[in-house]
């Protein structure tokens, strides 16, 4: 069974006015006093951003319990400091984003200006384990066309500096951004991929190769595969249908490259189109279907997906939750609809915030 990890981007926000705080190392100091072996909590690009990281899970159960649990110990540690914790991928307050003092970070906004200096955004990065290298590159390949299908059902930032952006994940837009960001043409082999990321580096636009922030990736540090796409879920149990969704697309993938089937060929340029349709309408309206590139209603594309990777569900045990989990997104809508919907029931984004804060913990 594939293990999976996930890691969460969360906003440090004042739990009464919900406006983002530079905290981020008086909660890691705090977390360090508690427990000095604690490893779980690392610093981000801004101040305002605290990131946790679980451990590699097989059971998906025991996973969504694990996000639980850090989403739990990050609000009580900056509860100590007179801060809490919100996963929202932007904030939907006015913000004047500070950046970590770290010579890395510092690096990044020196080279790449304003776009770094704005970067205050909050993302879910998951990790599934694969065998090799060559099967890295090989599902790399194949899961290309269904990834707007995770930054659809991750929605959860439409609101950018006080304003309604139109947008359900106006953080993949401030994300692609960065030149080094966003889908890839096909790889062929794990010798393609590599050469591919150093000649990215040899350009001199990249400090080094950890800063190649494709769409999905082979991890530098870890025998997995890194999927990128996702705004961080406003709940714990979308993120948790988000990595089985990810475990199965990398299961169906690996089997098609032992079989010998040859990946889809969609151009760069469809899949940059299809991520914008999903980052603009989320679960709302329309999305491009992987398989035609054309539109179809966002309840048909998330069904194909479920059953193009059915029988990776089936075999780990993981087809009830998934179904269960998107049928209620499908149905209630997920952290863009609740905070558009806050916003109208209450007529502040300062509540909107709130409301967030409760759900991130549930």
């Amino acid at each position: 069974m594939r293990t999976v990890g996930v890691e969460e981007e969360l906003l440090l926000v004042d739990p009464e006015t919900g406006e983002p705080q530079a905290l981020s190392a008086a909660v890691l100091a705090r977390a360090a006093r508690d427990d000095p072996s604690e490893e779980t909590f690392e610093k981000e690009l801004h101040t305002q951003q605290l990131e946790f990281a679980t451990q590699p899970q097989a059971d998906m159960t025991e996973l969504g319990a694990e996000i639980v649990r850090c989403r739990k110990e990050a609000a009580r540690v900056a509860g100590d400091i007179g801060a809490t914790v919100v996963a929202l991928a932007t904030s939907p307050l006015p913000v004047s984003p500070s950046v970590s003092t770290n010579a890395r970070y510092q690096w990044m906004v020196e080279e790449f200006g304003l776009p770094a200096q704005e970067q205050l955004v909050c993302g879910c990065h998951i990790h599934v384990s694969v065998e090799s290298d060559d099967e890295g590159a090989a599902v790399l390949d194949r899961i290309r066309p269904w990834l707007s299908v995770l930054t659809a059902l991750s929605t959860n930032s439409p609101f950018w500096q006080g304003k309604d952006s139109l947008y359900s994940s106006y953080r993949s837009r401030v994300w692609m951004r960065w030149p080094m960001a966003g889908p890839t043409e096909l790889f062929g082999t794990a010798d393609a991929y590599h050469r591919r990321i150093d000649d990215m580096v040899a350009t001199g636009v990249l400090k080094d190769r950890g800063m190649v922030y494709y769409d999905a990736r082979i991890a530098e540090r870890y025998p997995t595969v890194e999927i990128r796409v996702s705004d961080v879920c406003l709940e714990a149990s979308t993120a948790t249908l988000l990595a089985t969704l990810t475990r199965g697309l990398v299961e169906t993938a690996a089997r098609e490259w032992r079989a010998g089937t040859a990946p889809a060929a969609q151009p760069v340029e469809l899949l940059r189109l299809a991520a914008w349709r999903a980052a603009r309408s989320g679960l709302e309206e329309e999305l491009l279907h992987p398989s035609t590139m054309r539109p179809a209603p966002a309840g048909d594309v998330v069904r194909a997906l479920l059953e193009h990777v059915g029988p990776a569900l089936d075999d780990s045990g993981d087809t009830d939750l998934v179904h269960q989990a998107a049928s209620h997104l499908l149905r209630d809508g997920n952290g863009a609809r609740v905070q558009r919907e806050t916003l109208e029931r209450t007529g502040s984004l300062g509540d909107v915030v709130k409301e967030c804060v409760r759900r991130t913990q549930t």
